[in-house]
């Protein structure tokens, strides 16, 4: 459809690389909601359009096997989405500069689940990780890892509620809560003061 000259109402723009568009134009410009394919990267886009980009909400299906579903700003995943990689693991929260960026929830391929804060791709702030063996960290992160205060409770029952600095317990005084399990006993609570080297 065109109007005094111009591209206007639906249709479709073929490139010389392979690559489409097909939706709503406006004025000459890529604008409404669309569809577009990428013959380089073999990725689909299907959702909104301000003057060519991807802004608004979308579905973003990766070539790998991966998807986003969610809001995007001027090409970039920004707001609320949910992402799954190609290796199946889930993240479900904000984004920012297509990364991972503010609250999330996030399920990895090992098992491992995590809810809390994000900044630029990497676990920062407070959250909450559950392990597949039953092990529980909740507290704060620094550069993907365990660092500031936080308790981790293992599988084992052995309980560090402390400081924790780049991954591991920092070497000062800590308080473990060990519970053991006797036969035709009851659980009990043993607590034990130690030091880490």
């Amino acid at each position: 459809e065109w109007k005094q000259g111009r591209k206007h109402g639906h249709g479709k723009l073929l490139f010389k690389d392979g690559s489409y568009y097909e939706g709503e134009f406006v004025d000459g410009e890529i604008m409404g909601n669309g569809l577009r394919y990428w013959a380089s990267t073999g990725n689909t886009y299907s959702g909104q359009f301000v003057s060519g980009e991807l802004h608004g909400n979308g579905v973003m299906q990766y070539k790998d096997g991966g998807k986003y579903e969610g809001e995007f700003s001027y090409g970039m995943r920004a707001g609320h989405g949910l992402l799954v990689d190609k290796d199946g693991q889930i993240y479900q929260g904000t984004f920012h500069n297509n990364k991972k960026h503010g609250g999330g929830k996030m399920t990895f391929k090992n098992g491992e689940k995590y809810e809390g804060d994000w900044i630029l791709d990497q676990r920062q702030g407070h959250g909450v990780l559950h392990c597949a063996d039953g092990t529980v960290y909740e507290g704060q992160w620094r550069n993907d890892v365990f660092n500031g205060q936080g308790t981790k409770i293992h599988c084992s029952g052995v309980i560090y509620d402390g400081l924790w600095i780049n991954g591991y317990p920092a070497g000062t005084f800590i308080h473990y809560a060990i519970q053991l399990l006797f036969p035709n006993w009851k659980w009990l609570l043993q607590y034990v003061r130690g030091f880490i080297c």
